[in-house]
């Protein structure tokens, strides 16, 4: 399984995204140099950002990020939490990033500020990290737990892809199995108490990450795809009714 994918800006499907088994790796940089020895496979066009820029390493359940610049800190970030950042000094090879969603953003205006100058906007990619695993049940102070054992499908219940999860399989859980999915709309609607800046292609978005986390065929639209997501998660007991609660606001169990 990939444990590591890059969605470039602009990315319009998996085509464009690049998956990263452990162990391998992805330079980027602005363009490719002319003798084509650089390696650089990810495009980043901005005029400040270096050809060689630096690069990126898959891990088992984290990856790692150097930094070839001279003069320039990156700055990683993780979207939903703006509390939880690294910077990657200039120079600095293999800085481990530890967080399942990420924002690379390169230091693309004047000095070594990480946000954007006068002559342009911040650059970067997104990096998903499918392969951080969770262990069964939490620990014990009273009773000995036994060997720990890793959920075989990882999902992090705190997460706004849980969310959304949670609402697709909403009408079955508390109806009958064959009951319509929600649209699109209607989930955002459903969460939007709880995730207000929700909007439709934070909707995909996360519904495209699931069908990774899930090692499912990516969706080609709401429909079949998004059914295949819907039961795969309900015969694994991934979501169960009491866990609806996320939706209400509560922590699931």
């Amino acid at each position: 399984m990939y444990s590591v994918i890059v969605v470039p800006d602009g990315c319009r499907g998996p085509d464009e995204q690049f998956r990263l088994e452990p162990g391998e790796t992805l330079r980027f940089g602005r363009t490719h140099c002319r003798s084509g020895c650089c390696g650089v496979r990810l495009i980043l066009p901005h005029p400040h950002v270096s050809r060689s820029a630096g690069e990126l390493t898959a891990t088992g359940a984290f990856w790692t990020l150097s930094n070839f610049s001279r003069d320039r800190t990156y700055t990683v970030v993780n979207p939903e939490s703006a509390d939880e950042r690294i910077t990657v000094a200039p120079g600095r090879a293999d800085a481990p990033v530890p967080f399942e969603f990420a924002r690379v953003i390169l230091a693309t205006g004047t000095g070594t500020s990480t946000d954007a100058g006068t002559d342009g906007e911040p650059c970067g990619f997104d990096v998903w990290a499918p392969r951080h695993d969770y262990l069964e049940g939490p620990a014990d102070d009273d009773h000995d737990p036994g060997e720990p054992m890793v959920r075989p499908f990882p999902l992090d219940r705190t997460k706004r892809y849980f969310l959304v999860l949670a609402a697709l399989c909403e009408p079955r859980l508390r109806d009958e199995r064959d009951a319509p999915l929600p649209t699109v709309e209607q989930i955002v609607e459903r969460v939007r108490p709880h995730w207000p800046e929700v909007n439709r292609s934070a909707v995909h978005w996360n519904i495209d990450y699931l069908t990774v986390k899930l090692r499912l065929k990516p969706p080609r639209e709401h429909g079949h795809g998004v059914d295949a997501l819907v039961s795969t998660a309900l015969r694994l007991d991934l979501v169960r009714e009491e866990q609806l609660g996320v939706l209400e606001g509560r922590l699931p169990v």
